[in-house]
């Protein structure tokens, strides 16, 4: 293993120092192992952390950010990767995979979670309790991470976003104390952690209340490339009619001849209807069969499901890609909106993009939760537009500007603001990611960030500077 210093760590002895304190593996580029410790999902980011910690315990992550603090290095951290914001250069990188307790009490309907565990496996034990939580699209992505930006899954129309019901947060600050942060013992910082993600600390554990949802009717109606402007004026016109039960959207999919692809939807344009509905089976037949009458669909996967198969709602990819993304979020969509997709990525359309998505909001995640929290922008938003580009480096430029355009073009319609999970490199400026909070919202968390990181130590995300 090497001990030759990095950049942003002043010499070998740091290295001896800190491996000596830290029971996981200790890298820096040029050590066997340091690749693969810093693995993305999205193959478009590349970190190059000064040395990075694969922290295996609590005591792991306080050695880690007090190493850093001593030298004045900002503090990244690594869980599954599905995110990119600014770079990781010249940082210490805390990875968290093998953080991986997972705790769940169905009596209590309650989970402890720590930051290593994806939805995968919380679905997989939760199924078999009985008990579901409130994940999001992909079982990759790690449940403190996604629940720390908010939270945005196919029960949130009906239970709000997962942060909403997060109890309490462990949490190492950049003093390198742990904390355990509840509403009582800490009514600041448990507010921030709650929607600010990575800000505040690196959190280890956090608490929330699990839902009785042993099953659901849900999942994924195909339909061809044709019938994309069918489907999408409907879906405009139906949300406004349906109970916060049914959570749904639509995203107009133009996937690759790959093998992960089901043969049927390869190289065309279909366009997905997806939805999670917490009634029962015949009422929720009821309510998708408008789009039924559509015509006839390439697959049609909707009925009931249990729990442990909600992934399937999405169909999210669970093998690492090259992607580039973006999003807005809408106050409204009239038809001017849809035909503005459309145009951009339905039928006829000379589109790079891989998925163009609508996703309905409002109802619960509309309202402020019973204990508040950072997670802004509810009471005008109806719906995420979240877009999908796949390529390498030379491809990001003309990607982005396609992106850029379509969201342009629905400006009449956008709220101006932002949802912190569906941010990207390109939204990392602070001036940016100050649209994810209403400004009184924003001046606050400044100013928790000001007593808990004033040196900011945590920056390697989208940023909140400390209030001067």
């Amino acid at each position: 293993m090497s001990t030759l210093h990095s950049p942003g760590v002043s010499s070998a002895d740091d290295l001896v120092a800190l491996r000596a304190g830290v029971a996981g593996p200790v890298l820096v580029s040029g050590d066997e192992g340091y690749a693969d410790e810093i693995a993305t999902y999205n193959l478009t980011v590349v970190h190059q952390p000064a040395v990075v910690v694969g922290a295996t315990s609590v005591a792991d992550v306080q050695a880690a950010v007090r190493f850093a603090a001593a030298r004045q290095l900002p503090v990244s951290v690594l869980g599954a990767g599905h995110g990119s914001s600014v770079s990781s250069a010249g940082s210490v990188m805390i990875t968290t995979r093998r953080l991986t307790g997972l705790t769940i009490d169905a009596g209590a309907m309650t989970a402890r979670v720590e930051a290593g565990v994806r939805w995968a496996e919380f679905i997989e034990q939760a199924g078999k309790l009985g008990v579901a939580g409130l994940n999001g699209s992909s079982p990759t992505v790690t449940v403190v991470s996604y629940t720390l930006g908010g939270g945005l899954g196919p029960f949130g129309r009906k239970h709000g976003y997962a942060a909403d019901h997060v109890t309490a947060l462990d949490v190492v600050t950049a003093d390198g104390e742990l904390r355990h942060v509840t509403a009582a013992s800490e009514p600041d910082l448990f507010w921030a952690l709650r929607g600010a993600k990575g800000n505040f600390g690196v959190v280890v554990a956090v608490e929330f209340t699990v839902f009785p949802i042993a099953a659901f009717y849900g999942g994924g109606i195909f339909f061809p490339g044709e019938l994309a402007g069918d489907v999408l004026h409907l879906f405009r016109e139906w949300v406004k009619t349906v109970p916060e039960e049914m959570t749904a959207s639509v995203g107009l999919l133009h996937l690759p001849p790959a093998p992960f692809v089901p043969e049927p939807l390869r190289d065309r344009l279909v366009a997905h209807l997806r939805i999670a509905y917490l009634g029962g089976p015949s009422d929720g037949a009821l309510l998708v069969e408008p789009f039924r009458k559509l015509g006839t669909p390439i697959i049609d996967a909707v009925g009931p499901m249990p729990y442990a198969a909600v992934a399937a709602v999405h169909n999210d990819p669970v093998d690492p890609l090259p992607t580039y993304e973006s999003a807005t979020l809408l106050s409204e969509l009239p038809a001017e909106a849809v035909d503005t997709i459309l145009r951009h990525a339905g039928p006829g359309a000379e589109s790079p993009l891989i998925l163009a998505e609508v996703r309905h909001l409002g109802g619960a995640l509309s309202r402020a939760p019973e204990v508040p929290n950072a997670v802004g922008n509810r009471d005008a938003t109806q719906f995420n537009v979240f877009l999908v580009a796949a390529g390498g480096p030379p491809d990001a430029e003309p990607l982005h500007a396609y992106q850029q355009k379509l969201i342009d073009d629905l400006g009449p319609w956008t709220t101006g603001r932002r949802y912190l999970n569906f941010m990207f490199e390109r939204d990392a400026d602070p001036k940016t990611a100050a649209l994810a909070y209403a400004p009184e919202a924003y001046q606050r968390l400044t100013e928790i960030k000001r007593r808990f990181d004033p040196a900011n130590l945590f920056r390697i995300n989208h940023n909140i500077p400390p209030a001067s």
